[in-house]
């Protein structure tokens, strides 16, 4: 499927830093986590628990996209959808490379 310049000017991406980080009871793949977006807190839920431990989230920055109807994924709300990059079939986290306020917008 193509989006048209218009449509992607509608997607609202910002920086936000993970808080907390937890293993969605019985999933393989899923972890819950809370994400500061300087304005506010949001849960979401993500399919990393292959690549990442929850532990090992805790404080990195994550572009979000945050305008994005809230979805119930295995009896837990998600509050938008973080971005990745597939690596041989598993979520590789896209992350800046350098401190950003959170909330930053992604341009």
């Amino acid at each position: 499927m193509t989006i048209n310049f218009d449509d992607f000017l509608k997607l609202e991406v910002k920086i936000g830093t993970i808080l907390e980080a937890e293993k969605v009871p019985d999933t393989d793949k899923l972890i819950k986590l809370t994400i500061d977006l300087g304005s506010e807190k949001r849960q979401l839920v993500a399919g990393i628990a292959e690549t990442y431990e929850p532990e090992d989230l805790i404080g990195m920055q994550i572009p979000v996209l945050v305008n994005l109807e809230p979805r119930k994924i295995k009896g837990v709300e998600s509050q938008g959808m973080i971005l990745c990059a597939d690596e041989n079939g598993k979520a590789v986290l896209m992350h800046p490379d350098r401190k950003l306020p959170n909330g930053s917008k992604i341009c």
